[in-house]
């Protein structure tokens, strides 16, 4: 975390005097800024530090970044004031509960230093103190601002449910009394292709291509076709492929031919031994050699295609 602006710094600083005491005697100012001082030395001296644990990945994950922690303030508190220097204890008790608003305003200042924030996620406003939209104020100290994030529906709101929308988000309407999904799926005409089937999701919709033996679908696989392609056909609700080598009809006309069924089709191949000709396979090897049919459901190599 970056020391603060010396704007900032100001602003603390005219935050910790009592009341009046630019007018009295300089004692309370001289406290006030020796209290500044070392809190922005606690910073340097705290800078690289973490939790301790000796996993910091984990623990910024876990319990947020060291840097913005409340266990890193409470560490530079803690070597603010000597035990026996009761005017700085007393100083830094009454202003306790200032010094720490000013901390948890989870801002950090601008890089051009002219003391203004650069709000965390959540937080928008001069001091970071107020909720950004799709955010809510939640239940905490007076002294510190907790803004949590909205349910999904809501674009913004006053608490974390669906029913507590003040409007909705983008994808979703009201309804009841709540903020809920909108099916785009259900419209008329369908939002996809006609290749695509339609699948709504929270606040809007994707489109998925249907399964490639389907000619338009309805969902995932070959179960959801509304009708099949070319050398497919409806078998127990889902498109199967054809097996045209098993028909009554053979679909191989020439003499000595075999027939290989393929995925959404077949192809015709001489066995063997044999030789295409105009109208059937012609034996090329020794005489006395026959054709012997070939199992459809092993095919010859791609090569041999």
């Amino acid at each position: 975390m970056r020391p603060p602006a010396p704007a900032v710094l100001g602003l603390l600083l005219l935050l910790l005097l009592p009341p009046g005491a630019a007018t009295k005697k300089s004692t309370p100012c001289k406290r006030c800024r020796e209290l500044v001082d070392k809190f922005k030395q606690g910073m340097v001296d705290t800078a690289k530090k973490n939790f301790g644990g000796g996993n910091t990945a984990w623990e910024e994950k876990t319990l947020s970044k060291y840097e913005f922690s409340e266990v890193r303030l409470l560490e530079i508190v803690e070597g603010l004031c000597e035990a026996s220097d009761f005017e700085c204890n007393q100083l830094l008790e009454e202003q306790e509960e200032l010094l720490e608003a000013w901390w948890l305003r989870l801002g950090d200042g601008t890089r051009e230093g002219d003391g203004s924030c650069q709000c965390h996620l959540g937080y928008r406003g001069p001091l970071c103190a107020d909720c950004a939209d799709g955010y809510f104020r939640s239940p905490g100290s007076e002294a510190r601002s907790i803004c949590s994030a909205c349910d999904e529906a809501c674009k913004t709101c006053v608490g974390p449910t669906n029913r507590d929308c003040n409007q909705c988000e983008v994808g979703w309407v009201r309804q009841d009394d709540a903020c809920v999904d909108v099916d785009e799926c259900a419209a008329e005409p369908p939002p996809c292709e006609d290749t695509q089937y339609c699948e709504n999701i929270n606040g809007s919709f994707v489109c998925e291509e249907c399964d490639p033996t389907c000619v338009g679908c309805t969902g995932k696989g070959p179960a959801q076709c509304r009708e099949c392609v070319a050398g497919y056909s409806k078998d127990s609700g889902q498109c199967e492929d054809i097996d045209e080598c098993s028909l009554a009809e053979k679909p191989c006309l020439r003499d000595n031919e075999n027939c290989y069924n393929t995925p959404g089709s077949f192809v015709c191949v001489c066995p063997d031994g044999f030789e295409e000709a105009e109208d059937a396979c012609v034996q090329s090897g020794p005489a006395g050699t026959e054709a012997t049919e070939a199992s459809p459901t092993q095919p010859p190599s791609r090569e041999d295609l």
